[in-house]
C-alpha cells in the first residue's frame, strides 16, 4: 500500500505523462490486462485515459486495473488513472519513505 506522501509524489511525476492505454465502451478484457501489466514493467508509471462512451465508473474501472495487474492505483482524476508498480528489471522512481 502507498502512503499519502508516496502517492502525491507519483502524481507530480505522472502530471506531466500522457495517456497510454485507452478502455472504451467494451471496458476492460484480458488483452488490455496483459498489455497494461508489460508497460508498467518497463515504465514503472503509466496513465489510462476512460473514453466518453464507456459507462462504467473510472474509480471502479481503475480499481480492477490496479488489482488484475498487480499494481497500486495512485490517482483517479475525472476519466484519468494513474498507476504505479515498482519494476524488477527498469527501476527508475524512488518514493519517498513511510
Amino acid at each position: 500500500m502507498l502512503t499519502g506522501k508516496q502517492k502525491r509524489h507519483l502524481r507530480s511525476l505522472a502530471h506531466h505523462l500522457t495517456p497510454i492505454f485507452q478502455v472504451g465502451k467494451g471496458g476492460t478484457n484480458d488483452n488490455l490486462i496483459r498489455h497494461i501489466e508489460e508497460a508498467i514493467e518497463v515504465r514503472e508509471l503509466i496513465k489510462i485515459s476512460v473514453l466518453t462512451n464507456c459507462d462504467d465508473d473510472p474509480r471502479e474501472i481503475g480499481a480492477e486495473l490496479a488489482e488484475k495487474s498487480g499494481s497500486e492505483l495512485a490517482q483517479v482524476i475525472g476519466k484519468t488513472i494513474v498507476l504505479y508498480k515498482e519494476s524488477k528489471d527498469h527501476k527508475q522512481i524512488v518514493l519517498p519513505r513511510k
